[in-house]
């Protein structure tokens, strides 16, 4: 069997699950900054935070992550979309350094390396689990083998 090799398209959203998620932490990071404490106690401070331009693009990027997240998960397995999250590590640390200028460990840094490392590990696989004809269509459902439903 040979392993199907995702399209351009495919991994542009894949760029997106990598991208979206640690961009819109940082913007979530950067405009809790510029505000008071939060409690829950206070929920209308909450909502006000909602409508800050830096949150508002955070939570906007974030949900560019879970679109692009359900998109890649439409089509592969799980196990191959989970380390495009991981690189996140990476770019959230550089981000926070040099943009937020917060102070990273070395420590941090190391861990970093080490999931950057497992995680190139892992993505060597193939984007979806080839299973046998049979298996395959024992999984498709009675509504799928009526016509009701469409298999991947």
């Amino acid at each position: 069997m040979t392993p199907i090799r995702p399209t351009s398209r495919q991994n542009l959203i894949l760029g997106l699950v990598a991208l979206c998620a640690p961009l819109g932490d940082t913007c979530l990071s950067r405009g809790m900054t510029t505000l008071p404490a939060i409690s829950l106690a206070h929920p209308m401070s909450l909502l006000g935070a909602v409508f800050t331009p830096w949150i508002g693009a955070g939570i906007a990027l974030l949900i560019g992550f879970f679109a692009s997240y359900l998109t890649a998960l439409s089509w592969a397995d799980l196990t191959y979309v989970l380390p495009a999250t991981a690189f996140g590590n990476v770019i959230v640390a550089l981000l926070s350094k040099y943009w937020l200028h917060e102070s990273i460990s070395w420590q941090r840094w190391a861990g970093i390396v080490l999931i950057t490392v497992g995680v190139g590990f892992v993505a060597h696989g193939p984007s979806l689990t080839e299973r046998p004809a049979a298996e395959a269509h024992a999984s498709a459902g009675p509504a799928q083998e009526a016509g009701g439903g469409q298999v991947r």
